[in-house]
């Protein structure tokens, strides 16, 4: 994210490891590069207007949200949250949804098997969240009535 796309590796130590690391002891493929800095620079200034003290409001506005819509389906058993960062976790394998999802015009994933993924970009706005929301409960829940035919 620091780069917004762009190539850029940054190492940040505190603590025990704050003087491991010396000028030169620590290289990185990206690292210096004068075009990167300036676009990672760009990117940490366009952060600090008023978008990052939206992200917490933003996650739990969704969180509620998605709460809301799979309140009547036992198939979701959790939802977590922490930021914009969601997982849905459901009882069973659903990597099916990711191509379901992609076709319906959501880029989601789905890790170890069974936690649809959700990493929205940080200046979603309430259209968009709501979109969210609408299209992958939808999902969700197709998916559900499905497997309960099968």
């Amino acid at each position: 994210g620091l780069g917004n796309g762009f190539p850029i590796g940054a190492c940040l130590v505190a603590g025990k490891a704050e003087g491991v690391f010396g000028p030169g002891n620590h290289g990185s493929t990206y690292g210096g590069n004068p075009l990167g800095c300036a676009t990672a620079l760009t990117v940490v200034n366009a952060l600090t207007d008023d978008v990052i003290d939206g992200v917490a409001d933003k996650g739990a506005w969704l969180k509620d949200a998605f709460t809301q819509a799979f309140s009547d389906l036992p198939m979701v058993t959790e939802i977590r949250q922490r930021g914009l960062m969601l997982g849905i976790q459901l009882d069973r394998p659903c990597a099916e949804l990711v191509n379901r999802a992609r076709d319906a015009g959501l880029l989601i994933n789905v890790t170890a098997g069974s936690v649809v993924r959700l990493l929205p970009p940080l200046v979603i706005n309430q259209t968009e969240m709501q979109h969210l929301v609408d299209t992958l409960s939808a999902l969700i829940h197709r998916f559900a009535d499905e497997q309960e035919v099968a």
